[in-house]
């Protein structure tokens, strides 16, 4: 279980472990469109099914476009990581597959699921009836709550293992549905990222017609797209916060050594005060702000409860200290701020019965797209960065995880370039989504166009 002892193993293990964070980060967003997208599409068809006013069907056929874009690319984003798994971590794979192995086929069945009936719910707009066709949205709906809820056991596992015995390197007497599913980490990590997964989709979504609304294009077209997302993510942010501080006593009490590197905590410490901002650097926080006693408050809720510090393991098992510090305070700077915003919106809302009016309002709103992206990779980054050096916390190392195959920086170059590639195609799709016309005279924008075309507008 030591870290790698030779140049060679470490140059493999770097960028063995750069390319799955790089292809993790180029992944991570599609999951929560693939959670939250189905949901809010099929919403909104309902609210059509109840009102029976078209332009509710109308802004469900363009977000359908855009779900299946996003959905094929998360396909091919997920298929890449997928394959990493078992080329740059094959030791991982082998000694563990028979744990997790249910979880992955799972996954997969659930990916397949879930893309027949996107197929089917977006080219049945015309085929079905109103009703049958929304019927197909819960089968989406629940198979992409399926395949994300095993990727997130399994991670919960890679954190908290359960569910078999270990001798001399081998696996026996496993049980995977107590791995998968009686892991202490599964519930908080679970019900973190499908809040999550809300607030990014929701934001997302509402970004262009805020940008709309800054550019003066305000129908009511625009105003019920951007208020249908933004308001979920609304109401998804204030809870996030409370989420987020059950998952950091969790934290505190089974990954000691993450929270000491995400505080910078160099001694075992009572009383153990925060710090806001600043560097780690030769065991203290330079530049920093301290704020006494509230790391333990935070963490065990006392003002002298004793919080375990970076010199309770050798150096060799801490993790990267100030990439977990900043990657958590740009966490938690983003997410509060996407709060405040939320109750601001919730609150003109609640009290005057209309959107707020003002323009930093709706700087803010578009801001607040690229702002949940950045708050998740952010706190991915947190979650796999601080479980360093361990892949498999306290029972294997990253070091006897790794491949030994010389090939790694040179794959890490060619993948860097498909990801800028597959970035450049996303934009490109997306905005040729954006601009086209639905056509018929079911849209109602399209008549509105045609309307103003005859009369010479």
């Amino acid at each position: 279980m030591n870290p790698p002892t030779t140049a060679g193993h470490a140059v493999y293990l770097k960028a063995a472990s750069q390319l799955q964070a790089l292809s993790f980060t180029a992944h991570v967003p599609f999951i929560c469109f693939g959670i939250a997208l189905p949901a809010i599409v099929a919403y909104v068809e309902w609210r059509y099914l109840r009102t029976g006013d078209e332009l509710y069907r109308t802004i469900a056929r363009r977000w359908t476009r855009i779900m299946a874009a996003l959905f094929a690319i998360g396909a091919v984003t997920g298929t890449i990581l997928s394959f990493e798994m078992g080329m740059l971590w094959p030791s991982f794979m082998s000694t563990f597959g028979s744990v997790f192995g249910l979880g992955f086929a799972i996954e997969g069945f659930s990916f397949f699921l879930e893309a027949i009936f996107v197929g089917i719910y977006v080219y049945g707009w015309k085929r079905f009836s109103p009703r049958v066709h929304f019927l197909t949205a819960l089968p989406m709906i629940f198979a992409g709550f399926t395949g994300s809820l095993m990727v997130i056991s399994v991670n919960a596992w890679m954190q908290h293992p359960s569910g078999f015995r270990l001798h001399h390197g081998h696996v026996y007497d496993v049980h995977p549905w107590a791995a998968l599913f009686g892991n202490s980490f599964l519930w908080n990590e679970l019900i973190h990222m499908y809040v999550g997964a809300f607030m990014v989709a929701g934001f997302l979504l509402a970004m262009p017609y805020a940008i709309g609304r800054l550019r003066g294009r305000w129908s009511r077209y625009e105003r019920i797209a951007f208020t249908v997302p933004f308001s979920i993510a609304a109401i998804a942010s204030p809870l996030e916060v409370l989420i987020g501080d059950w998952v950091a006593r969790d934290v505190a009490t089974e990954q000691p050594i993450k929270l000491a590197a995400i505080e910078g905590l160099a001694k075992t410490t009572r009383g153990a005060p925060e710090h806001l901002l600043g560097w780690y650097t030769n065991g203290q926080i330079k530049f920093g702000i301290a704020i006494p006693h509230l790391l333990s408050l935070l963490a065990f809720h006392s003002f002298n409860a004793k919080v375990t510090g970076l010199d309770a393991v050798p150096v060799a098992y801490r993790p990267p200290i100030n990439i977990t510090r900043i990657s958590f305070q740009t966490m938690v700077g983003i997410g509060t701020g996407l709060a405040v915003l939320a109750m601001w919106f919730l609150w003109v809302r609640y009290r005057h019965r209309r959107l707020p009016r003002q323009r930093l309002f709706f700087l803010a709103a578009a801001a607040a797209g690229p702002g949940a992206i950045t708050a998740l990779i952010a706190g991915w980054m947190v979650t796999e960065v601080g479980r360093q050096p361990w892949v498999v916390y306290h029972v294997m190392t990253t070091a006897q995880a790794v491949t030994r195959a010389g090939s790694v920086p040179v794959s890490y170059g060619v993948l860097s370039a498909a990801y800028v590639m597959i970035a450049i195609a996303a934009v490109w799709i997306l905005r040729r989504l954006a601009r086209a016309p639905l056509g018929g005279a079911e849209d109602p924008l399209e008549r509105n166009n045609q309307d103003r075309q005859l009369l010479g507008v």
